[in-house]
């Protein structure tokens, strides 16, 4: 194996989950450092035994994948490799069943086809919170392997079959023939989430479930404009419901013969309903996810709890609360006493069998009536990276008492700026991580008035920049 000496190290940042790039900077050398930085930091932590080293469906994943083994073999520690393209949430409960030091996972999740990236996953299957990403950027390195003797050992196995089986003892779901249409945008959700619903007993139709390394020539984001395909099926009356993947299958989007793409914010508050039947327990959410779920928590006498977005930082909360359920308004949602990380492979299975109890349109029509209507949008605010910290800064400050005409009850810092009103209704002012851009979130019971709070804080900002 080369040694790669003069790799520049510099391009090389854990982000929100991992480190993503496109090829022509995630290249063979940068991702040996990284394997090489994984090996230095367990090491330091006292892990031994075995990493699990899982892919994604895109043509160059298998290849970093096997560089990745070499590296943690080269530094003592034995390597499972999964038969197949896996998608994320499957490596992730290998670890935490099999006792694992850790994993990587090789993917980008719903990047497009010409970007690639690494994950590393924790002993206990959670997402790496920051101590674990600054310890690997500090010890970035080229390779240094131990004598040859001393190297660990390489196994490759069914990583998908122990997890079907714990799946399918682990949500309740005899589906007795509900029709169900799968999409997996070509990633690593094909034949992994429709054959769990079928092994449930669904009568799974699949789309774009053939392997395609180009993801059918776009992006494998479970978004509504992606969906349409799955749409137009459920709502024809083919399938009384539709699953969506993003390409490491992490995520989920749902479908539904009334409502099509179903708003994953609805998504979360009926599932959180679903679960509340059989079990009690918080819930954990993101700061721009929907007051629904809060409604729906206070009904059953549960608590909520609100945490920056991030994936990783519902999971921690999840810990802390011992939580029954967490989740995002991008669709990633969590079970804890599955797997404290997003699963949107178990997530299929589960919306299956709340569909089977009771259609996922009347049960969102139900919350509905009881709770009041809920809206939702977004708008931008062009924003030198440079400048984004002193805004926020300024608006503690600048914060008027009413907004839009409504006097402001309380504000959250957690993640941004986030001005709750007396109505129930709020804006979240917060800075993308990946534009020169404030993104203004606004929540409000219609559509117009989410406008107008909208151009409020639009107005609120703007003059700060």
């Amino acid at each position: 194996m080369a040694h790669d000496a003069d790799v520049d190290a510099d391009a090389i940042a854990f982000g929100t989950d991992g480190w993503r790039a496109t090829l022509d900077v995630f290249t063979t050398p940068r991702v040996r450092m990284v394997g090489q930085a994984v090996a230095t930091t367990l090491s330091e932590r006292g892990a031994t035994g075995t990493v699990a080293i899982g892919y994604d469906a895109r043509e160059t994943s298998p290849e970093f994948a096997d560089e990745l083994a070499q590296v943690l073999r080269a530094n003592g520690f034995d390597v499972l490799l999964p038969e197949r393209d896996t998608p994320t949430p499957v490596v992730a409960w290998t670890v935490k069943d099999r006792d694992l030091a850790g994993a990587l996972q090789i993917t980008a999740s719903h990047n497009p086809p010409e970007y690639n990236g690494v994950k590393f996953i924790p002993g206990d299957g959670s997402p790496a919170l920051p101590d674990w990403t600054a310890a690997f950027e500090e010890n970035l390195a080229v390779l240094d392997p131990l004598p040859e003797d001393e190297w660990g050992e390489r196994t490759e196995a069914d990583l998908v079959a122990p997890y079907r089986e714990h799946a399918l003892s682990f949500v309740d779901a005899d589906l007795d023939g509900l029709p169900v249409a799968y999409d997996a945008l070509y990633g690593s959700g094909r034949g992994v989430t429709d054959d769990l619903l079928a092994a449930a007993g669904a009568d799974v139709t699949r789309l774009n479930c053939e392997q395609d390394p180009e993801f059918g020539g776009g992006s494998p984001e479970p978004s509504a404009e992606n969906a349409e395909g799955l749409v137009e099926h459920v709502c024809d009356g083919d399938a009384a419901l539709g699953v969506i993947n993003d390409g490491d299958a992490d995520r989920i989007g749902i479908v539904t013969p009334e409502r099509g793409y179903l708003d994953p914010n609805l998504f979360f508050a009926a599932m959180y309903d679903f679960l509340l039947e059989d079990a009690s327990g918080d819930v954990v959410r993101t700061v721009s996810t929907s007051s629904i779920v809060d409604r729906v928590a206070e009904a059953h006498g549960q608590a909520v709890h609100e945490v920056a977005v991030g994936f990783k930082w519902v999971a921690e909360a999840m810990a802390d609360h011992d939580a029954l359920f967490g989740g995002e308004e991008s669709g990633g949602f969590g079970l804890p006493a599955h797997l404290r990380n997003k699963d949107g492979v178990i997530m299929a299975l589960a919306a299956a069998a709340a569909e089977r109890e009771e259609p996922l349109d009347e049960r969102v029509d139900r919350l509905l009536a009881e709770h009041g209507e809920i809206h939702q949008d977004r708008i931008s605010v062009d924003c030198p990276d440079d400048r984004k910290e002193a805004v926020l800064a300024d608006l503690e400050t600048a914060l008027p008492d009413a907004l839009a005409g409504v006097a402001v009850d309380g504000v959250n810092t957690v993640d941004g700026f986030k001005i709750r009103l007396e109505d129930g209704t709020w804006v979240l002012v917060r800075p993308s991580g990946t534009e020169p851009k404030l993104r203004v979130y606004a929540e409000a019971g219609s559509d117009e008035r989410v406008g107008e709070l909208l151009d409020a804080g639009r107005d609120l900002v703007e003059p700060l920049v």
